[in-house]
């Protein structure tokens, strides 16, 4: 329409607009509350490889709803440093810096103490649209296991304290805020012998049939294994019949178990082959989505 006289166009706009903008600038406690550290963000079953090369550590990650990180740590002059590779290792960078203290101060927001929240019996996790679903923090042990367990389980206490990492104990598998599970040279037989149980172990996935260990989900809620010599399909062309068994025969041998399935080094180019991976693990059942593009996983 215009204005009469002016030949000034006038748009219509609904005034539902003009309420929120006046919200928002007076900064009202009416859209504020105590949980909205991940306000609005969906968790998704994506696996953060090698989390500790984001901008930002942990936080880049739950920003986009990723529910599994990923940190290397090698056990130095008794102390857990994160990082791919020695010369990557800085005085800072720490486990506790970078994971431990970080989640602590996000659960502290996730789970207020007040009048509401009294009778409250079980921990909130980092999401804040899903509480109850838990991040997975895989704890990828680059020193000799057997002397980085021990440190590893006592940088856990903190959030051991507080309730917030999922326990198996009495025959009895707890799920909380946290699922802290070893990889790398993670000992088996020391994750075994832990109880309580708080560290959990990422099976084998190719040989979870293995007589030797009885793999479950009190065990191993994960199993995962290196794509390429697993599979070896690269997203170009089309998969043989023999590969796309192999990858349903994994994923059924830990399905049956209670556990997830995880293949890790799948291609990251060209796009469309990382893609054609993504879309084929997905189809089949696979339970984790691992990932280094983590902006591309997550608008998968």
């Amino acid at each position: 329409m215009h204005g009469a006289g002016f030949g000034l166009e006038v748009l219509a706009r609904p005034t539902v607009f003009n309420q929120i903008t006046m919200l928002e600038q007076s900064n009202s406690t009416l859209l504020q509350y105590p949980t909205q550290f991940t306000q609005n963000i969906v968790p998704k079953q994506i696996h953060s490889h090698n989390d500790y090369w984001r901008d930002v550590p942990l936080l880049s990650a739950l920003s986009l709803g990723v529910a599994s990180v990923e940190a290397d740590v090698w056990f130095i002059n008794e102390t857990l440093f994160v990082g791919h590779e020695l010369a990557a290792l800085t005085p800072s960078r720490t486990f506790d810096s970078l994971y431990i203290q970080p989640l602590l101060n996000i659960l502290a927001r996730q789970n207020p103490a007040n009048a509401f929240t009294a009778n409250q019996t079980t921990p909130n996790g980092v999401f804040d649209t899903s509480s109850s679903t838990p991040l997975q923090l895989l704890i990828d042990m680059k020193t000799d296991g057997n002397s980085t367990l021990p440190p590893v389980l006592k940088s856990l206490e903190p959030l051991r304290q507080l309730k917030y990492l999922t326990t198996y104990t009495n025959d009895t598998l707890t799920i909380s805020s946290i699922t802290a599970v070893g990889t790398g040279n993670t000992p088996l037989e020391g994750i075994k012998s832990l109880s309580p149980r708080d560290v959990f172990f990422d099976a084998p996935l190719t040989q979870l049939n293995d007589p030797s260990t009885t793999y479950n989900s009190t065990l191993s809620p994960i199993a995962s294994t290196d794509y390429a010599s697993a599979i070896g399909w690269d997203g170009i062309g089309n998969i043989s019949e023999t590969q796309l068994g192999n990858v349903e025969r994994f994923i059924g041998d830990a399905h049956i178990r209670g556990i997830k399935a995880r293949f890790w080094d799948t291609p990251g180019w060209p796009v469309r082959a990382r893609d054609g991976v993504w879309e084929m693990l997905m189809n089949s059942g696979a339970d984790w989505l691992n990932a280094d593009d983590l902006e591309a996983a997550s608008g998968f």
